[in-house]
């Protein structure tokens, strides 16, 4: 079958059809919405990304990649994966094609590496060929490693517009006053070449008192990042504590506050930093008080939603529910709040090449699930 024939396929097996037994229906505010599930079987799955000829690649947290059909089918475990440090939030996290995979076959993998000092957020490039992953090398790891907390590795992985990678890491929860020094990588974003070199505009390429990977500062946990489809900016979500989960555009160079500033708590009912503001530190474009725990996000461009073009999806992993936001520029002007009632942990949120929106569940049974008009 060649990638055309089973993209074909991919997209009549994917168009909204009548409703079935196993579908569940839901109301929002620009229609009905139908959410059926395209595959089952996943042990929590972390990461989703549509291969050219349809398939989906999905991570799965104990250290897993599956190829899955379009039919829902999972693949055996892809062989070659490496070795992850599968404890807490850790283990295999995220999943990325390189943009000239048509032509390369390379993905990359984000990852809670073991190693000398601890576990660390790391990022792996290979070749997928013959269900396998071959040429694996690691181009990215955070340092230093840390040992005794298996919290907050961040770690979603984005391209940019100009080719270079964006890696989100956290603050790995017992070490939060190290997301404020920039000579280490807790609690940052960095941008890297394909190839894990620096680029040459990254703040600290040229030296100073930063790590030259370090795009932006002052992070708590990452686990959203996403490319806006106009501008190329990056957009980044991440967790709070009790309160102040955020959404940022990061800027080179820029602090966006934690620990010293949050719209949040601590668990314990305690204030945390400074307060809410301080001078030379951002303030975000958005943020959710209480938490939502959000996972996944992803720009909405296709056409099965005309109306939500451009607006923001992002998942709630404590409210179990998917979050619309508009946008104004780099203003949030509206939320609407969908599938109140799923019951779902959402990981992932993806655009499939249907123009539909795909969720991964954070579940020991985790599902691909599929959100089409009603």
């Amino acid at each position: 079958m060649t990638p055309r024939t089973a993209l074909a396929c991919f997209l009549s097996l994917a168009a909204p059809s009548a409703p079935s037994a196993a579908e569940r229906e839901f109301t929002a505010e620009t229609g009905a919405l139908r959410v059926r599930s395209v595959a089952t079987g996943l042990t929590h799955p972390w990461s989703l990304a549509f291969l050219p000829d349809g398939r989906m690649l999905v991570t799965e947290r104990p250290g897993r990649l599956r190829i899955v059909a379009p039919d829902g089918r999972l693949s055996e475990p892809v062989e070659g994966v490496p070795e992850v440090h599968a404890q807490g939030q850790g283990g295999l996290l995220d999943v990325a094609l390189d943009p000239a995979f048509a032509s390369n076959g390379r993905i990359y993998l984000s990852y809670a590496g073991p190693g000398d000092g601890g576990a660390a957020t790391t990022v792996a490039r290979a070749r997928l060929a013959d269900g396998r992953l071959q040429d694996l090398a690691v181009i990215f790891r955070q340092r230093p490693g840390i040992r005794g907390s298996d919290n907050h590795f961040g770690s979603r992985l984005a391209f940019a517009p100009d080719g270079n990678l964006f890696v989100t890491t956290g603050d790995r929860y017992s070490q939060r006053e190290l997301a404020q020094d920039v000579a280490t990588h807790i609690g940052k974003i960095v941008r890297i070449a394909p190839d894990g070199t620096v680029p040459d505009d990254n703040p600290w390429a040229g030296g100073g008192e930063g790590l030259p990977e370090i795009w932006s500062f002052g992070h708590r946990n990452v686990q959203g990042a996403a490319i806006h489809p106009e501008t190329g900016a990056l957009w980044a979500h991440e967790h709070g504590a009790q309160g102040g989960d955020e959404i940022n555009v990061p800027q080179p160079g820029r602090n966006y506050g934690w620990p010293v500033i949050t719209h949040g708590i601590d668990y314990d009912g305690s204030k945390i930093g400074v307060g809410a503001e301080k001078a030379g530190m951002e303030q975000p474009a958005w943020h959710w008080t209480p938490s939502i725990a959000p996972s996944g996000m992803a720009f909405y461009t296709g056409d099965a939603f005309p109306d939500w073009r451009g607006n923001l999806l992002v998942g709630s992993l404590k409210f179990a529910l998917l979050v619309r936001l508009e946008l104004d520029g780099t203003r949030v002007v509206r939320e609407e709040r969908l599938l109140k009632g799923l019951g779902e942990r959402i990981r992932d949120v993806r655009q499939g090449p249907d123009g539909l929106v795909y969720l991964l569940t954070d579940s020991p049974r985790g599902q691909i699930l599929q959100v089409a008009p009603e």
